[in-house]
């Protein structure tokens, strides 16, 4: 169901700032803490003495100590201590490759062997002082693939985000569909139109007439395991749409990292990346709040859907033009996982 080897957001560094945090990332439940040295430690969340939750513990010396009878756990999955007992035979826990970077915790759930840190995308927006970001969590009900469906055909705005984003020329304008170097992309772009009031904003936000005529793209970015990059934006029209100069526009990149849990439910990692007024946090606090609710929309249809589609499990879902991107994803994915059952099986009867 999951590709294992490849690295995932798992969370961000907030989240175990006072306390070991427990999560679960295609189907293995892990504990996530920071070490005395900060370094990030990710362990199964399963104390092998009597089997209680390590994230339940607490972080002492280094080590993350069971809650239930005080077994200390090491990074690297091996019992340190536990008192009044010998540890020396206790067997050992599976631990996960772990990075902290871009404000993200990433782990690498399959073979640790083949976990390598320069896999992880490098994010341009995340290092540089001409992007400001803002994004938050949801947890939500559905087979993850059906949020890369959801990202990777953006017709839907004009239904669900009918009041923010959403707007008739979206339906109107054709989308294209190209897959480069493994990359999905789907392209569209809308001429000499009005923007939806959450681009109005950001044109008055950036210092631009928010009734003006613009040029308005969205270009969806698919990468393997489950990352979706959308660059979004408006420009005055006449001026070069994408291409326009920056004081003639606003832009930014939807930033979505979508995390598997279970089959029929995922962690979904929100956020906007702005090209413009990078320094204005009080910008930056609204646009959230707007995503916020924005996403929000969305994960009411698409709990609605999974529920729906295990319900009639013997219905086959259509497919047209505008699903191409979803489609060509799925594929993506679907080649990965079948590469990595077939190195599996090499690989236990191997001698």
């Amino acid at each position: 169901m999951f590709t294992k080897n490849c690295w995932y957001v798992a969370c961000t560094p907030d989240e175990f700032a006072e306390k070991p945090l427990g999560r679960q990332i295609c189907g293995e439940r892990i504990a996530f803490y920071r070490n005395t040295d900060g370094k990030v430690g990710a362990v199964e969340d399963f104390c092998p003495h009597r089997g209680a939750p390590l994230s339940l513990g607490y972080v002492e010396d280094g080590g993350l100590v069971c809650g239930y009878h005080g077994l200390k756990m090491g990074a690297d999955g091996k019992t340190i201590s536990m008192p009044k007992q010998r540890v020396g035979g206790f067997p050992c826990i599976k631990s996960f490759p772990v990075e902290e970077r871009y404000g993200f915790v990433w782990v690498w759930t399959g073979d640790a062997s083949l976990a390598n840190p320069d896999d992880i995308p490098h994010l341009e927006w995340a290092v540089s002082d001409d992007w400001a970001y803002g994004g938050g969590l949801y947890h939500i009900k559905c087979d993850y693939k059906l949020m890369i469906d959801n990202l990777m055909d953006l017709t839907h705005e004009t239904y669900v985000h009918s009041t923010s984003i959403g707007q008739k020329e979206i339906d109107e304008a054709p989308v294209k569909t190209k897959v480069v170097d493994g990359e999905v992309q789907t392209v569209r772009h809308m001429e000499n139109i009005k923007a939806p009031p959450f681009w109005q904003a950001a044109l008055k936000a950036n210092g631009l007439d928010p009734d003006a005529d613009v040029d308005r793209w969205q270009i969806c970015r698919f990468n393997p395991p489950s990352h979706v990059m959308i660059e979004v934006g408006v420009a005055l029209a006449g001026n070069g749409g994408y291409d326009a100069d920056p004081q003639h526009k606003a832009n930014s990149i939807v930033v979505d990292f979508i995390t598997p849990e279970t089959e029929t439910s995922h962690w979904y990692f929100w956020g906007m990346a702005r090209h413009f007024k990078p320094t204005d946090e009080a910008l930056t606090d609204q646009i959230r709040e707007g995503q916020g609710q924005i996403f929000g929309e969305d994960l009411e249809m698409l709990e609605r859907q999974q529920r729906n589609i295990l319900e009639f499990p013997e219905r086959n879902l259509l497919k047209l033009d505008i699903d191409s991107g979803g489609v060509q994803a799925r594929r993506i994915i679907d080649k990965l996982l079948e590469k990595e059952q077939q190195n599996s099986k090499i690989a236990s009867v191997s001698p």
